[in-house]
């Protein structure tokens, strides 16, 4: 009785186990990096231009919000991010813009602006990526080229500005995006520079905007990032159950010897089918399929901490010249067919060398290769291979 109370206290234990195995933590702050074509965007919007000119009178107000400085237009961008932090994102905008010269002069002009923009997506950075995230706060600098098509002007233009992004839908969200534009030069043609003259500044006159923006962003191709798992966390967070584990199997280890001692001196057929009954137990409790994970295009084992599941498997292979199946997998999300059952059977073969590094006759291995597959979610546990009594 005592030796079937310490197995199933073993199968308690090895139960606990197997129901935490679905629960993998994973980075705060680290992704998957995803293919050259995921995270891609499309912008469309409207806008708000106020135009500051360089040789405008300067008792005219500030406002932004009158005729003498404000005109509407459109831009249209697109973008891609390279992590859920910095994305680029190549702008049109225009069409229509003012040349202020004096409460009464402020004529419209047609221009158009293009620009590249550098963005730092400050909510993912600060506080970890998040997908279902409704507000995105987004930073940028840009730098650009101008034409007045009235007067048939070009210039430099330089950006900074603050995307603000609302999520709709993983392919839909909203932004407003407000910013400044100055252009080096006189790109308005305006009557006269009087920003030297009356600012008393020494640098060169600036054209300079205003604007807020608002739209639609359409996301294309993969549109989100899969966490990376935290690999230190995943071995960390069983070490208690592990130990007690390992404790649990070595008294049943230490009592199977006992008993096998007594069987070979005193055959008892009581004691022997209490043997029997405890090696039935942990012939259940070693066949459970045990993984081991590996990293993006890779056969290496990721992290040899994870030998130690395979380790009991191989020892009662040993002991039971039983027959061990590993089979190895790939993650379809990334890869063709070629490439993934290739590395299927590289990461089966990997696994096969440390079990019979462990002891376990080549010749009761088999190895079977799955390719890729999308079994698990996030797509990264499928980078694994399984191991298995036959």
């Amino acid at each position: 009785m005592r030796k079937l109370m310490i197995v199933l206290a073993f199968a308690g234990l090895a139960t606990a186990g197997m129901a935490q195995e679905n629960f993998i933590p994973v980075s705060k702050y680290k992704v998957v990096t995803n293919t050259f074509w995921a995270n891609w965007f499309v912008q469309v919007g409207g806008q708000y231009n106020a135009s500051f000119s360089s040789q405008e009178d300067p008792g005219i107000p500030f406002a932004p919000f009158t005729a003498r400085r404000g005109e509407f237009g459109f831009n249209v961008a697109v973008g891609k991010w390279f992590t859920p932090g910095i994305g680029l994102r190549t702008k049109f905008e225009g069409l229509w813009a003012d040349k202020v010269n004096t409460r009464d002069d402020h004529k419209t002009y047609n221009y158009f602006n293009i620009h590249e923009d550098v963005m730092f997506n400050l909510s993912n950075m600060l506080f970890g990526y998040n997908e279902t995230r409704v507000w995105n706060f987004i930073p940028y600098v840009g730098l650009g080229f101008a034409r007045n098509m009235t007067n048939n002007s070009n210039d430099i233009s330089y950006q900074a500005g603050l995307l603000n992004t609302f999520r709709i839908s993983n392919r839909v969200g909203a932004f407003l995006d407000i910013y400044a534009t100055a252009i080096e030069g006189s790109l308005d043609k305006g009557a006269g520079d009087k920003w030297s003259k009356y600012r008393k500044s020494r640098s060169r006159h600036w054209d300079k905007m205003l604007s807020a923006a608002v739209g639609l962003t359409f996301n294309l191709g993969k549109c989100t990032w899969e966490k990376a798992p935290d690999v230190d966390a995943l071995m960390a967070m069983n070490k208690e159950q592990l130990d007690a584990l390992q404790n649990a199997l070595k008294a049943e280890q230490d009592e199977t010897a006992r008993l096998r001692d007594l069987l070979a001196n005193q055959p008892d057929p009581q004691t022997n089918t209490e043997v029997k009954t405890i090696v039935k137990y942990k012939k259940q409790l070693v066949s459970t399929p045990q993984s081991i994970f590996f990293n993006l295009n890779s056969s290496k084992i990721a992290n040899q901490k994870e030998l130690v599941n395979i380790k009991e498997i191989a020892n009662f292979a040993k002991e039971n010249n039983s027959k061990i199946l590993v089979t190895g997998y790939a993650d379809s999300a990334t890869g063709n067919d070629n490439i993934n059952n290739r590395l299927s059977q590289e990461r089966a073969d990997a696994v096969v060398a440390e079990l019979v590094k462990l002891g376990v006759d080549r010749n009761n291995i088999e190895t079977a290769a799955k390719g890729g597959v999308s079994d698990l979610e996030p797509a990264p546990y499928n980078r694994r291979a399984i191991v298995q009594l036959k």
